[in-house]
Order: C-alpha cells, then sequence, then structure tokens
C-alpha cells in the first residue's frame, strides 16, 4: 500500500486528511464551545482514521501485538469550534526513526477551511507482549518514511516545537 492512494489528500495543503467530523454535544463545554479535552479527543480519532491507512490500527495490536503511546503532545487552540461545525483533522509526519514517529495535525473547518487547533505529538512503537518500545516493522516503517516525505515540500509548519509560556513585552 503506497500513502499516495491510501489517504484523501487536503486541497490547500497536499496533505492526508480525514473525512468530516461533526462536533458532538458532548464536547461541549459550560462556555458554549468545545472542551479543551475534546480537541484532543477530535486529533486522537483523526489519527486513529489516518494510521489505519498505513496498517496502524486496532487490528494492528491484536495481529502482530504491537502498538505506539503517545510520549508527548502540544496543543494550540487558535480558534473556537462550536456545535455541529465539521471539522478535519490534517496530518503531516514531521520525523520517523525506527521507533519513533514526530507529527504535527491540525484541526480544520470542515467547510470554511480556517484552522481551529494545533497538535504536535511524538509517539513510541511497542511491543505489547513485553511492554518494551521495539522497532516498527518493515512495511509500518516504509509507509510513515513515504508519507514522512509528502511533506517535505511543505516545509515546517509554523508552530513547531514552540515553548509554552508567558511571553513578556520589553
Amino acid at each position: 500500500m503506497s500513502t499516495a492512494t491510501a489517504f484523501d489528500l487536503c486541497p490547500e495543503t497536499g496533505l492526508p486528511i480525514t473525512a468530516p467530523m461533526a462536533v458532538r454535544p458532548e464536547m461541549i463545554d459550560y462556555n458554549g464551545h468545545v472542551n479543551v479535552a475534546f480537541y484532543v479527543k477530535l486529533f486522537d480519532e483523526g489519527l486513529d482514521v489516518l494510521f489505519s491507512r498505513i496498517g496502524l490500527s486496532e487490528g494492528y495490536v491484536r495481529e502482530r501485538q504491537m502498538s505506539f503511546f503517545a510520549l508527548e503532545a502540544h496543543v494550540r487552540y487558535l480558534r473556537e469550534v462550536q456545535l455541529g461545525d465539521p471539522v478535519q483533522v490534517r496530518a503531516q509526519i514531521l520525523d520517523v526513526d525506527e521507533k519513533r514517529v514526530h507529527y504535527w495535525m491540525e484541526l480544520i473547518h470542515a467547510e470554511e477551511r480556517w484552522l481551529s487547533a494545533t497538535m504536535e505529538s511524538i509517539s513510541l512503537h511497542m511491543d505489547m507482549r513485553t511492554r518494551r518500545s521495539t522497532a516498527f516493522p518493515d512495511d509500518i516503517s516504509a509507509r510513515l518514511k513515504a508519507w514522512h516525505n509528502t511533506g517535505l515540500v511543505r516545509g515546517r509548519p509554523e508552530g513547531v516545537g514552540q515553548v509554552i509560556g508567558i511571553r513578556r513585552k520589553g
């Protein structure tokens, strides 16, 4: 399976993108917008869809007894999404090695095409029998590297690697 045929591609960026997902009632908090935890949930749901297209799915865990665990994540909330808004997740692999994948995701409004949030994360490939890190199998590694290569023309998105803190005026 090549990544070129595995993904729908975002028309603006050329990155792999999910089908539209609806913002559901349980995601709305007392401020009338999506709660911070549900932004992460939307990213997680989108990542599950995109990773499954290269073979990293629940079936992968059952059949191969391997999975991937989040090591670190950084979310930026840029513009509110509200109940009923259709959203999509697009993703770029920033780096990959034998055991880890560093990726960037963007949550966009599916109709109006504006950027709502970003999430940068690193995940580690795990052997579920030993609960220790292990190298990706060759087929998965090749698909991750191919996905990584599709994003090289885009370059590093604005916001990658940002340090969190209060910005002070000089």
